[in-house]
């Protein structure tokens, strides 16, 4: 492989469609994919661009993605030349349309990276049906047999971004390179061998029931995983988590098999630690009591239980208070105190994520009215800042949801703050963002280190600051890797003429490090005397 395919992959054209066929705006364009120039694209149907057939299928593939809120693709023919299409849902009525010209090579071949025709890897129908073999042959002769599933962060992303070619040669490169250390794998690993599933799954199938080799096996397999994939000048980072389904103990059959290690994979990935998880019975409790807690936010949410507690944010340099940030907070009744990071991802899947956002807005209202009526005279021009959720950021009715809470007036629009995490920030068109930031909101993208956002949006949207993810600020002092990816952060920061924010400030050294740096404000244990009218407030607010 090589940088051409980064460069094939670029768009030829970049249109903006309503479901009814019409364009909206468009970009891009080499000559070749419409008739027209694309800044004259806008306005007209699809059927003033194409021939009717190929218009046809551009808007029955903008309908389907559309319908399903997703995306869809396929392959046309025009003027000689083969395309890609691919469209994206924008909303409710509309899809972003990125069309590429292939080159005239097949698609099967610009898959073949070694010379052969079509490597066992990569073939997924006969990986399942080597696969079903396995497990009749081991059913019958009484033998052990494992199989993991890995799920592999970063290929849906690479996919949206640049395109489903490019992901399938990352993938392509990912396995061939497992093939070459499993063919080179000494006698005293046990067998295995591996195959693609779908975008972003593999199957590792392991011929052993030795819970520390099957472990130690797939732990080297991700190990590799993790190293980045290079094409051309360009470096790809995957991220995965496995899990894993023994035969017998599991399950019987092939299906089922597979179920389990899946289930096993998804938890691996909450727990994100890099860990690999084995299927057990506890698995489909934890679904069971995940199914409860979906219940009872939704009635936490309607009741308003759900609240806030604060942290004040501070100048480094003169320890001022100038922001209280804001971090969700639900004690339950009979369980206590639960942790955002596990119903976060409750909202997040079950479709709760913007009602619940939208609550946080009514519960930031009242909790700034309180502190506006009792704060000193020093503390009027302290701002609150709100971490919107993912899902809420990527809805279509984020910024006026925003626009809506501002209207109201309690919280003056140059006194709030919105956070928006790296990935969620990536996701979105920044743009959208301008009328909340000319309005007085202050913009900040959080987690900065955690992904790897593109410099570009960066630097062309209305935001205020970068706020480094609380990881790579504890580590800073002990770490070299934590140091460089600091100073790397706020440099950005720097160049791109934003605020560099820390989280994670639990001692003087610590803060006397970032100064150093050039990082401006903090949050953390550092200024916990200072913050302990905030918190005895938040919670009489949470009890009352």
């Amino acid at each position: 492989m090589s940088g051409d395919v980064l460069l094939e992959a670029l768009p030829d054209l970049v249109l903006l469609v309503r479901r009814n066929g019409i364009v909206l705006a468009a970009g891009g364009g080499q000559g070749v994919a419409i008739a027209i120039a694309p800044e004259h694209a806008a306005g007209q149907s699809l059927e003033a661009l194409w021939p009717e057939s190929t218009a046809a299928l551009l808007r029955q593939l903008v309908r389907k993605a559309v319908a399903q809120r997703g995306t869809a693709e396929a392959r046309f023919q025009n003027g000689g030349h083969t395309y890609e299409a691919r469209a994206a849902a924008r909303g409710p009525d509309k899809a972003l349309c990125i069309i590429r010209a292939l080159p005239s090579t097949s698609a099967e071949d610009s898959l073949d990276t070694t010379g052969d025709r079509l490597r066992p890897e990569l073939d997924r129908r006969g990986f399942l049906k080597r696969f079903k073999e396995s497990i009749s042959v081991a059913a019958l002769r009484e033998e052990p047999l494992a199989v993991a599933v890995i799920h592999l962060d970063g290929v849906a992303d690479i996919a949206r971004a640049l395109g489903t070619r490019i992901s399938e040669h990352i993938m392509s490169a990912a396995i061939l390179r497992l093939s070459a250390q499993r063919d080179g794998r000494g006698t005293a690993s046990p067998d295995w061998y591996l195959g693609q599933l779908s975008e972003g799954l593999l199957a590792v199938v392991v011929k052993s029931a030795d819970r520390d080799a099957i472990e130690l096996c797939i732990s080297q397999v991700c190990a590799s995983l993790r190293e980045p994939v290079a094409m051309g000048d360009a470096q790809f980072h995957l991220t995965p988590y496995a899990g894993v389904g023994i035969l017998g103990q599991d399950a019987s059959s092939p299906r089922v098999l597979l179920d389990n290690a899946r289930a096993a994979a998804a938890e691996a990935r909450r727990d994100a630690t890099g860990r690999v998880f084995f299927f057990s019975d506890t698995l489909k409790l934890k679904s069971l009591a995940r199914l409860d807690i979906a219940r009872e936010l939704r009635d936490a949410i309607a009741n308003r239980d759900i609240r806030l507690r604060y942290v004040g944010r501070h100048d480094l340099s003169t320890g001022r208070l100038v922001t209280r940030v804001a971090y969700l907070r639900w004690v339950h009744p009979l369980r206590g105190e639960i942790r955002p990071a596990e119903f976060l991802r409750v909202a997040e899947t079950t479709g709760l994520a913007p009602a619940l956002s939208r609550a946080v807005l009514a519960c930031l209202r009242d909790d700034y009215l309180a502190f506006v009526s009792g704060a000193p005279a020093s503390d009027a021009g302290v701002r609150i800042s709100f971490g919107a959720l993912r899902h809420h950021v990527l809805h279509e009715d984020f910024v006026d949801d925003i626009e809506r809470f501002l209207d109201e007036g309690a919280v003056a629009a140059e006194r709030l703050e919105l956070r928006i995490a790296e990935k969620a920030f990536v996701a979105r068109a920044p743009t959208d963002l301008t009328a909340l930031a000319r309005r007085g909101v202050r913009l900040v993208v959080d987690e900065v280190a955690r992904e790897m956002a593109c410099f570009h949006r960066l630097a062309r949207a209305p935001i205020w600051g970068l706020q480094l993810d609380r990881a790579w600020v504890t580590a800073l002092r002990t770490d070299d890797v934590a140091r460089k990816v600091c100073r790397a952060g706020i440099a950005v920061a720097r160049a791109l003429d934003l605020v560099a924010i820390a989280t994670g400030v639990d001692s003087q050294a610590q803060r006397d490090a970032l100064l150093t740096l050039g990082c401006r404000y903090g949050t953390g244990d550092f200024y916990a005397r200072n913050e302990s009218d905030i918190r005895e407030r938040s919670a009489v607010q949470a009890a009352g």
